[in-house]
């Protein structure tokens, strides 16, 4: 636990390590996670230190790690997770890696381009079938016309200049948006001589590029003359359409379709080989990909954190600066040892002396890391100072509860939070990548002891889904104020609303053992008599939680040595919070002591008596609480006065007692320091005893919202009646919306507000009275996220 209530002592140590040894060694603290090093070449670029050679060639191999990976996922394989305590491999074998991963993923190049290369050529072959296959013919070319006297150009006499003139054939495939632009730029190019044929094809060919299933269009073109056919094929190159032979002779056309049939066949075969030899190698890749990546992450890490090492004048060794915790010297002293043996020096740790502030280390476990997290999320410690965290164990789910206190909705979320730390170790359960239940399942521990407070308060407000329980017996008898108090059936016919007198003998048998009676529920003043009590506990609350921040302050002075803070810091704040809202909490608690059902009616007002107490006068009609009370009303806001001016004067004498003895002392900064310091604070006592006001308008809205469900949802399907079965029928959709609009609106809108809220008091009510949040963490040099 002391870990816990402060960081734990951290020393900078100064680590000689030869030159041998050096990539061991580090590798070795890399394993342990004990030390974060300090960079002693902040002056020399990246680009000049000593290991930069080996860190470009580890990022060359993330390169191709990248390019392979890449290469696997398109395959549609994943890769296995690594073996766990890889080590960092020697120096020597990164030349090893580089080869075989070198040899890997040029053979993966050669494997992809010569399947790229023989897809392509498949997909040529049945375009060229499909050109052949589809139907064309000159015929049928000739027909695809729009009329004899538009498409098809007069014939030239016989023995004219053009009588030696054939017709010639372009056929190939081009893709389907394409075609309807093709055919209209055909035409106005040629002026219509020519006649075109497009069709689509029957079956969807594979794209070698994507794997996708394409539709393609078929061509054929007859034109007349040399110049138009340069047309055409400018055009078709234009449009990237795939030109195939095409012959005249439908004998030559159909042995050409079979002679391309047989060469897509044997062009399959090869494919197979191929893609076989291509899955072999992907094998070795998922099998030699996982522990190179962390191997080589690992070894660029060490190379790293060698880099902010300086090198002797005799360049025999590498000197380190590195923070480490105090109770961790001796295995870091052991590791050295054990790492550097086979050099045949050992390598030398001692402590040196530092100016600079230490970084600040908690460890933390499964059960405090998110508790610990609520603190740091306002900000890490300064080094040494005390943690709020082991007291936000117990706060802060409290507070929450006060907002959010019902019996059935805590046990949800108990429930809910008990079933994530159960399966905590479930390998499904820890690699879920869903951001939202990452959030809740760190969180499970505080969620765990925020539905069982929540448990607790609700017993406490005796409410469970708004409803009371009658878990013991009422401490009011309804049976006695009716005998004596003469209700007669024209009595009872006239009033609808009837009074239960304490001062009755036997009406009120004493307070209920454990909470709020359920008999409050029935009642029409049910609001208003739970508003006053959770009003004045939010107060009670409120100035209890701050007071107990301000005394943590004194464990920081008397830790720190600033003995003249405790004069003139500590115990002016504490004469002003408790001189008046302690007052405040005093009057409260001696008000439920001293007045009895009998003399509730004349009992004085707490408020009118705390604003005379600011405004010196005194109310005829309010009579004082006990004797003497103006007279001490006076003296009590006399001390706050006090407490002000001394924490505004006495503390600047003192200023120059400060932590940085180098600093030079002005005295007008450190008044103007101290003055906004006791403005702050002053102001800020009544403003965060206002601010805990929350608790009771949170709780109020959680039990009414809670009250408006029940009302408009389940009593209404309670109350429609009718026969058994199908009320039965009825209530199961009843139930289902009630169960859902709870887990939404209730659990997760209400509860994430009590949350913000309870957040908010901890931050800024409790935790600006003695913490700074001003240090820094201590992050070591550790390969744990390299595993991971």
């Amino acid at each position: 636990m002391g870990s816990m209530f402060r960081s734990e002592e951290v020393a900078l140590v100064q680590l000689f390590l030869p030159t041998a040894a050096a990539y061991t060694c580090v590798s070795q603290l890399g394993e342990l996670g004990l030390v974060e090093f300090r960079d002693l070449n902040a002056s020399v670029s990246a680009f000049q230190r000593r290991f930069v050679v080996d860190v470009r060639r580890c990022e060359e191999l993330e390169k191709t790690f990248t390019f392979l990976q890449e290469e696997v996922r398109r395959a549609g394989l994943t890769l296995p997770l690594p073996e766990a305590g890889l080590p960092a491999p020697p120096p020597r074998d990164l030349l090893r890696i580089q080869e075989e991963t070198d040899r890997l993923a040029q053979e993966l190049r050669d494997v992809r381009g010569n399947q790229q290369a023989l897809r392509a050529q498949w997909h040529q072959l049945q375009l060229h079938s499909a050109v052949l296959g589809q139907g064309h013919s000159p015929l049928s070319a000739a027909t695809h016309t729009d009329g004899p006297s538009e498409r098809t150009p007069l014939l030239q006499a016989p023995g004219g200049p053009h009588q030696d003139l054939r017709v010639n054939f372009v056929a190939g495939a081009v893709e389907p948006h394409k075609a309807a632009a093709m055919e209209r730029l055909l035409w106005r190019a040629c002026r219509g001589f020519l006649i075109a044929s497009f069709r689509e094809t029957e079956q969807q060919l594979e794209d070698p590029v994507t794997g996708e299933p394409a539709t393609w269009m078929t061509f054929l073109i007859s034109y007349w003359g040399g110049q138009i056919g340069q047309k055409i094929r400018k055009i078709t190159d234009c449009f990237h359409c795939h030109v195939f032979p095409f012959a005249e002779e439908e004998a030559a056309r159909h042995a050409a379709l079979q002679q391309l049939q047989q060469q897509s066949q044997e062009l399959q075969e090869v494919l197979g080989e191929t893609e076989r030899f291509l899955s072999q190698v992907l094998g070795r890749v998922q099998r030699l990909l996982p522990p190179w990546q962390v191997q080589i992450r690992k070894m660029k890490a060490v190379y790293l954190a060698l880099n902010q090492c300086s090198v002797s004048s005799t360049h025999k060794c590498l000197i380190a600066e590195a923070w480490c915790a105090t109770r961790d010297l001796p295995t870091l002293q052991q590791a050295l040892q054990d790492s550097s043996s086979e050099a045949g020096v050992s390598a030398v740790v001692h402590c040196i002396p530092c100016r600079d502030m230490p970084p600040t280390l908690i460890r933390t476990n499964r059960f405090t890391a998110s508790f610990q997290g609520i603190v740091d999320a306002y900000g890490v410690g300064r080094y040494q100072e005390v943690n709020p965290a082991p007291y936000t164990i117990i706060t802060f789910p409290f507070l929450f509860a006060v907002m959010f206190g019902d019996v059935g909705h805590g046990l949800l979320m108990f429930l809910f939070a008990l079933a994530m730390v159960l399966a905590e170790n479930q390998p499904a359960v820890k690699s879920a990548q869903n951001e939202i239940w990452r959030t809740f399942f760190g969180g499970r521990y505080l969620l765990l002891l925020m539905g069982l407070f929540s448990v607790y308060t609700g017993f406490i407000y005796n409410e469970c889904f708004s409803r009371a329980t009658a878990i013991f017996p009422s401490g009011w008898s309804v049976a006695a104020m009716a005998n004596q108090s003469g209700w007669s059936d024209a009595f009872l016919a006239q009033h609808q609303l009837l009074a239960l007198d304490p001062n009755v003998t036997g009406v009120f048998l004493g307070p209920y053992p454990f909470g709020i009676d359920p008999v409050w529920s029935l009642a029409i003043n049910h609001l208003s008599f739970l508003n006053s009590f959770k009003m004045k506990m939010s107060i009670i609350l409120g100035v209890t939680h701050m007071t107990f921040g301000v005394v943590l302050g004194v464990f920081n002075h008397v830790h720190f040595g600033q003995w003249h803070r405790l004069l003139l810091e500590t115990l002016p704040e504490l004469i002003f919070l408790l001189g008046l809202f302690g007052y405040l909490v005093f009057l409260v608690v001696y008000k439920w002591l001293s007045f009895t059902a009998a003399s509730a009616a004349t009992a004085p007002s707490i408020l009118i008596h705390f604003i005379n107490m600011f405004l010196f006068s005194r109310s005829p009609t309010n009579k004082p609480l006990f004797q003497g009370q103006d007279e001490d009303k006076a003296g009590l806001l006399g001390q706050p006065d006090v407490s002000v001016a001394s924490q505004n004067s006495d503390e600047e004498k003192a200023g120059c007692l400060g932590d940085q003895e180098e600093e030079e002392f002005v005295l007008s900064e450190v008044f103007m320091h101290q003055a906004i310091h006791t403005i702050e604070f002053c102001l800020g006592c009544i403003s965060n005893t206002a601010s805990y006001l929350r608790l009771w308008a949170l709780s109020l809205a959680h039990a009414q919202l809670s009250e408006v469900l029940w009302a408009m949802v389940m009593r209404v399907g309670l109350g429609l009646g009718g026969e058994m079965g199908v009320e039965a029928v009825v209530l199961v959709p009843v139930f289902a919306a009630f169960a859902v609009m709870t887990v939404a609106i209730l659990l997760v809108m209400e509860g994430l507000s009590a949350f913000l809220h309870a957040l908010r008091l901890h931050w800024v009510e409790f935790q600006n009275k003695f913490y700074s949040g001003s240090g820094y963490k201590l992050s070591p040099f550790t390969f744990a996220v390299e595993d991971e």
